[in-house]
């Protein structure tokens, strides 16, 4: 775990990776001090790479009006990020992707897309069906944005391909009900996924890496299943395309808990939400925050069974806390893990269990952390023998 790892060009300090969970500390798609200083904390805390999530490929789809986005205005501030990160001895990534019908579109002021227009999004509207020319024109997005992203420093990029966001959108027969070239079998449906993919590649070569996060489970009747995830994995991998796979689980849209296991924070969500969402959550906010148990290594069953049909690095995510749980993915044949919530409470524990093998995590898996996008990411209980709040601010002022 703490010998180096490589991924693609691309060679790491260790193979512990900062996953991508979203910061809610940029502001006017731009970066701010508070997102450098989140970001450098896991870097000098021992990671081998930390992940920006995320930074959106189009105005349009953005979940947030506040992500970054890839402008002229957004450079220097990602470069002051990157040159910060590798002044820690780590790598960056960044996560990259169109969020579709997870998109904002009130915030946006544009309407969210989807394979089909009779699907709902996440602000309670419906999606407007998207064109061919709208896919055209966001997997021409993505490879511009892997582009401006190693003129940014940046060493990594992930393309997001999960948690029903667009290209996971066009994946799932539950939200793709079209009858044309993307929809209906799975090799339509996994078009749009791959020629982003292909493009990405086209553009930037083998000068970044480059990793997808992939749904194994959607998480809801008729969705994504982990046969048709499993076959899509292999088409990407014999397309050339990825370095590295990191598999996860859950719909943004439909059930977003399937991912994160332990407490089901529904009050805490209805106290930042904005309106109408506020009112939305607080009549239905029980059905749709579903609580599932925790368990550590909890995406392990289906993620190995993805492991034994790809020969290409992976990063096994969801419930990695602490050296047992490590040490079980490299027992299992995976590369690489993805550290969260325990990292969101412990910036250093990295650096504590290369020190102490036997160092715990103060994690309880309650998901306070989740709500607190809205006002800047951030564990809200941290267990020293008391609680206590820890608050990043209000994003203000350009790195």
């Amino acid at each position: 775990m703490f010998s180096p790892g490589r991924i693609g060009p691309l060679t790491l300090r260790n193979r512990i990776l900062k996953a991508a969970t979203y910061e809610g500390l940029s502001h006017g798609s731009r970066v701010t001090r508070d997102l450098v200083d989140f970001h450098r904390a896991y870097a000098a805390g021992g990671v081998g790479m930390t992940t920006v999530a995320y930074c959106a490929v189009a105005p349009d789809g953005r979940t947030s009006p506040h992500q970054i986005l890839w402008t002229d205005e957004a450079m220097p501030g990602l470069r002051v990020l990157t040159d910060t990160i590798h002044a820690e001895g780590a790598a960056v990534s960044a996560q990259i992707g169109h969020a579709g019908p997870v998109a904002d579109p009130r915030g946006n002021k544009r309407p969210a897309l989807s394979p089909s227009t009779r699907f709902p999004n996440i602000a309670g509207g419906i999606s407007r069906r998207a064109t061919r020319a709208d896919i055209e024109r966001v997997t021409v997005q993505h490879a511009a944005a892997a582009v401006r992203a190693i003129e940014a420093g940046f060493d990594a990029i992930e393309v997001h391909l999960g948690h029903s966001y667009l290209a996971s959108a066009f994946l799932s027969p539950k939200i793709n009900h079209r009858r044309d070239e993307y929809g209906g079998s799975l090799e339509n449906r996994a078009k749009v996924g791959r020629g982003i993919l292909r493009a990405v590649r086209d553009a930037v070569g083998s000068r970044i890496a480059i990793l997808t996060k992939l749904n194994m489970s959607d998480g809801v009747r008729g969705g994504i299943t982990l046969e048709e995830a499993i076959q899509t994995a292999r088409w990407i991998e014999a397309d050339g395309t990825v370095d590295a796979f990191e598999m996860t689980g859950g719909s943004s849209l439909l059930n977003p808990m399937y991912l994160f296991r332990g407490g089901a924070p529904v009050e805490e969500f209805v106290d930042v939400m904005p309106q109408p969402m506020k009112t939305v959550m607080r009549i239905g906010g029980k059905k749709f925050i579903r609580e599932y148990p925790y368990q550590d290594a909890f995406l392990l069953d289906h993620a190995r069974q993805v492991r034994r049909e790809i020969a290409l690095p992976m990063v096994l995510l969801g419930g990695i806390t602490d050296r047992a749980s490590m040490d079980l993915a490299m027992c299992e044949g995976f590369e690489f893990v993805a550290m969260g919530r325990a990292l969101l409470c412990e910036p250093d524990l990295v650096n504590r269990i290369a020190a102490d093998a036997a160092t715990p995590s103060l994690c309880i898996h309650c998901n306070r952390c989740m709500p607190t996008n809205f006002v800047g990411t951030h564990c809200p209980v941290i267990h020293d023998g008391s609680s206590r709040s820890v608050t990043w601010g209000t994003p203000a002022g350009y790195a």
